[in-house]
């Protein structure tokens, strides 16, 4: 690894700044000019129009990571490249970016290069309550899962015992 005269790195992952919503845009921007970029990116539910879909999304909004050389690599085109707003800077230096922070991220990415939230882990006999949907607010305990998304739940509905099935995401600890 060629290191400079105090011992950094040459060639180091620093922090780029997008413009709102643009991440996409200046990360392909930035590949198509020769730069090493990444853009760590999360599949998570989100509610669009009353419905759950999963969606994906970077893992920090509005930034993203850029590979260059401190003596090679021409800085000055990627402030105007589209999509990027600036170099996030501590004072007049450029925010150096730990490589083993990117690795780390790019280690924990799934098959398809996306970072996963991780779902809570309920257990059968366990007090949950409905945080959403139809029984929002009825609390009950948790007898089985029978997919990943859905569980079986007994609520008590007007003094008697019903079993239902819900959306996991629609429960909370109880």
């Amino acid at each position: 690894m060629k290191t400079t005269a105090d011992n950094l790195p040459a060639k180091s992952w620093y922090l780029v700044y997008a413009k709102p919503r643009q991440e996409e845009l200046a990360l392909t921007n930035l590949v198509r000019q020769g730069y090493g970029a990444y853009l760590p990116r999360v599949r998570e539910a989100r509610k669009r129009q009353g419905r759950r879909t999963m969606v994906v999304e970077p893992l920090f909004p509005r930034y993203l990571f850029i590979y260059l050389d401190t003596h090679t690599d021409n800085w000055g085109p990627i402030r105007s490249t589209l999509g990027v707003a600036s170099l996030v800077r501590f004072g007049q230096e450029p925010a150096r970016i730990p490589d083993e922070l990117v690795d780390f991220l790019r280690a924990r990415e799934g098959a398809a290069g996306l970072h996963e939230w991780a779902e809570q882990n309920y257990r059968a006999g366990e007090k949950v309550r409905v945080a959403e949907g139809a029984f929002r607010g009825y609390e009950g305990i948790l007898l089985a899962r029978n997919s990943r998304e859905r569980v079986v739940v007994l609520l008590d509905i007007l003094g008697r015992p019903v079993r239902t099935k819900v959306d996991v995401s629609q429960l909370e600890r109880g």
